[in-house]
């Protein structure tokens, strides 16, 4: 059975176990086992199916619908929204229907539960008996809620989406929506005013306003490539119907005010609207139809009556439609949200109607979000602020040495025979660690990490110049007056500085810098192959000095200057043990307790809020004071090296002044003195080496987010492209009509032309006519009948009709029962005063 009433058809979905993607995250991203949320886990897939089946109009559906919206808001904040579920969704609006679109994504499922939500709040109106006033207001209502959730999903749910909208839920297909649902709900609070006897001139607001709602949405309808063009003649319709009602309203307004010549004005402007909307009667069903055509026929009628009874006997002016007074408006309709939707938080919990939430008992997501961002701001501050100013102080303090050629010059002396301690006990240390093998095998490491780097870098570059050769070659093709949208650098603008930056601020030096490791290690191999050798080999390379009795001064600036070094190899120990202390206490400070009693204080104070990383600053700056004391460490140890360095400085001056003169040893010092070097050149490029492998590990995640962006951003562009792209196509195929319309235009006019400027066959010119002018008849005198004035009869005639339209009662059946005082009715008797 046709209906003058569209609702919104459901879109359908295939079964899908949300549970066992919950399930697998949980075990691979969470602490806590599955098995803890056994019940969770079956009562969402409950709560789905129920959903997903509720497809018909039936007020049982409103809670199930609801209720699994109402779980899927709240688990986005325990979950992240690419769970690894396929959500598979068949439109219910536009011409493939029967295409299915699946995204990884519980925003995309939400939007897809929310416009069934929306869909059914339009049934349910829809096979509501609108013919009593209870019906209206129900049927009010609902279109009212639909609207709601229409205009949430929009604003609220998807901008958040992450991904590309489907295609019956972009912006202007969702406008045209709300709008058409406010529009029929403005048009059951009219035809309940008219149920209910309300004065004209407040149906006449009604009326305008549900003219304007169908006008608005007929424009968004327009404007979306879903909104079929069945739906958008009927809106179209529509609106010119309400507007002719809307006029018909007012022109009774006028008839009883007595302002008969704005009332025809009025009726013209009616009967043109209802024209208007006629014209439309091809694409529209019956029932609309029906309706347009009865109100052309009561409004014509009426404008006949109108017209002969101004000529004949009020004979007011009658305006312009210019000059008429724009209607007021009455809106009755407005978008109302569902709670339950707009705030889970008055449904779930103790006392909600749909239960306790589920997952309750899960550290949100962003939680460990948080403790990552925590944990990387403790490694900064530990190894870049406090560690690494350690070994940078311990470096410039083996630079001093290096520089004195300590200890070498002093072990010669010492120990004139053999090898030092100290030099078998880093020979032995080389040996442990496989010292050039070790080195060989971080070096390949670094290079394979950066290798993969640099080609991730290369793909998003890669991406970012084929969407620039793109959009040059579509802007070649159809000119820069057409392809009007911003360049690829313009749109593009942070990709194209974060690729500037990757490779100049972190690619570039990372390679100087690996660069000068090989040089570092390539100078100091062939001595490091002895340190790695065995003693035999120490033993051959440091060349034995003869035995001789220090003087009593030389031997006092000896001891003097090994206290001090001793000194400097405690301080160095130290520094060492305060590095592991202060790496262990970054190990044991575990934020995951302070951060769940943050999180429950928050999920306490405000439901339903999502919680976010940002939600804990001011608890990672209180967390981290607990290292400036190590921070004040630095500084004391920076304080105390100087004071050493001054020591070293003087003792050193004063063995050297002791020994001038004594070169029995310098060959035995400047070979030791190269061994002691060499391993601190071993020791120096395993740090580089670890910090480079560190480096390339976290640059691999700038460029795969870089590389990442570039292909979205592709993506978008391509989009974008053609959709232009199409609307040039439209324009292009408007303009050929319109153009091979004006050539047959004027093909027919010089047609015509060539017709009127042939010559007419001569005849005998016609006699003008010569003027007459009619009788006037003498003004009547007072108190004489005359013919031309017609009869009239004193008293007041019967009181207006009340009939109505059966079909639709807001058209009375005849202007005639409202009868003007003192004018006969000849199927009256003859009644005299």
């Amino acid at each position: 059975m046709a209906s003058n009433i569209l609702p919104i058809p459901f879109r359908r979905t295939h079964a899908v176990l949300l549970s066992d993607a919950l399930k697998q995250y949980i075990s691979n991203k969470y602490d806590q086992h599955p098995d803890m949320f056994k019940h969770d886990l079956e009562a969402i897939d409950t709560l789905r199916v129920d959903a997903v089946t509720s497809l018909e109009a039936h007020t049982s559906g409103i809670r199930k619908l609801s209720a699994y919206a109402a779980q899927l808001v709240w688990i986005g904040a325990k979950f992240p929204i690419d769970i690894g579920a396929e959500f598979t969704w068949y439109p219910a609006l536009g011409f493939n229907t029967q295409s299915p679109e699946s995204q990884n994504n519980i925003r995309f499922e939400l939007a897809n539960i929310l416009f069934n939500l929306a869909a059914l709040y339009s049934q349910l109106a829809v096979s509501l008996n609108r013919t009593t006033p209870d019906g209206l207001k129900a049927a009010n209502n609902y279109f009212c809620q639909s609207a709601g959730v229409l205009g949430y999903l929009r604003s609220e749910v998807i901008p958040d989406l992450r991904s590309t909208p489907p295609e019956d839920m972009d912006t202007m297909t969702l406008e045209c929506l709300e709008q058409l649902m406010l529009a029929q709900a403005q048009e059951c609070s009219w035809s309940m005013a008219i149920k209910k006897g309300y004065k004209d001139a407040l149906i006449a607001k009604l009326a305008a306003k549900v003219s304007d709602f169908y006008d608005q949405s007929a424009e968004f309808g327009t404007r979306s490539d879903i909104i079929s063009t069945e739906w958008i003649h009927h809106m179209t319709a529509k609106h010119h119907h309400f507007a002719a009602a809307a006029q018909y309203r007012a022109a009774w307004d006028c008839l009883e005010k007595h302002k008969y010549g704005e009332e025809v004005a009025r009726l013209r402007d009616s009967l043109a609207c209802a024209n208007e909307g006629l014209k439309e009667g091809r694409w529209i069903n019956k029932a609309v139809l029906g309706d347009l055509n009865q109100l052309k026929m009561k409004v014509s009628e009426d404008l006949r009556t109108a017209e002969k009874d101004n000529d004949i006997i009020y004979l007011n002016p009658i305006p312009a439609k210019s000059e008429l007074k724009t209607l007021d408006r009455a809106g009755m309709a407005i978008a109302r949200k569902p709670k339950e939707i707009s705030d889970p938080s008055t449904s779930l919990g103790d006392r909600g109607a749909f239960g306790q939430p589920l997952f309750a008992r899960l550290v949100p997501y962003a939680v460990h979000v948080a403790a990552s961002i925590y944990a990387e701001r403790k490694d900064r501050l530990v190894n870049n602020t406090i560690i690494d100013e350690l070994e940078a102080l311990t470096n410039k303090l083996q630079e001093l040495l290096q520089s004195l050629n300590l200890p070498g010059s002093l072990q010669a002396l010492e120990k004139p025979l053999g090898l030092p301690l100290s030099l078998t006990s880093h020979a032995e240390e080389v040996r442990q660690q496989q010292g050039i093998h070790r080195i060989r095998r971080a070096m390949h490491d670094v290079e394979t990490l950066k290798a993969n780097d640099i080609a991730t870098y290369q793909e998003g570059v890669e991406l970012l110049r084929l969407e620039a050769s793109e959009d040059e070659k579509a802007k070649m093709k159809h000119g820069t007056e057409r392809w009007t949208r911003p360049s690829s650098h313009e749109a593009g603008a942070k990709l194209y500085q974060q690729q500037a930056l990757i490779g100049e601020q972190y690619l570039k030096p990372a390679n100087d810098n690996d660069d000068s490791v090989r040089a570092k290690f390539k100078e100091c191999e062939p001595i490091l192959r002895i340190l790695d050798g065995t003693d035999r080999d120490l033993e051959e390379y440091v060349p034995s000095s003869r035995t001789a009795v220090m003087p009593p001064k030389v031997e006092r600036e000896v001891s003097n200057l090994r206290n001090v070094l001793n000194e400097v190899h405690r301080m160095e120990g130290r520094r060492r043990r305060k590095a592991e202390t202060l790496r262990e206490k970054a190990k044991s400070d575990d934020i995951n307790p302070v951060l769940l009693a943050e999180t429950a204080r928050l999920e306490r104070e405000f439901p339903m809020q999502k919680i976010e990383a940002a939600h804990f600053e001011e608890l990672f700056e209180k967390r981290l004071q607990r290292y400036d004391d190590d921070r004040i460490m630095v500084s004391d140890e920076q304080d105390e090296q100087e004071h050493v360095s001054a020591q070293l400085k003087e003792a050193n001056s004063a063995f050297v002044a002791a020994r001038r003169g004594d070169t029995s040893t310098k060959e035995r010092e400047q070979a030791l003195q190269r061994l002691e070097n060499t391993y601190i050149k071993y020791k120096e490029i395993i740090s580089n080496l670890d910090q480079g492998r560190k480096f390339y590990n976290e640059l691999s995640k700038i460029v795969t987010r870089f590389r990442d962006e570039g292909r979205a951003f592709r993506y978008q562009r391509r989009v974008e492209a053609g959709q232009i792209e199409t609307d040039l196509s439209n324009a292009m195929s408007a303009l050929n009509i319109a153009q091979s319309n004006h050539l047959q235009e004027q093909k027919q006019r010089e047609t015509l032309r060539a017709q009127y400027s042939a010559k007419a066959p001569m005849k005998d010119p016609m006699t003008a006519p010569v003027p007459t002018r009619a009788p006037v008849p003498p003004p009547p005198t007072p108190g004489m009948w005359s013919p031309e004035l017609g009869i009239k009869f004193g008293g007041v005639g019967p009181p207006p009709a009340q009939g109505g339209n059966t079909h639709n009662p807001a058209y009375p059946n005849t202007r005639a029962g409202q009868m003007r005082a003192g004018q006969w009715d000849t199927n009256q008797s003859v009644r005299f005063s």
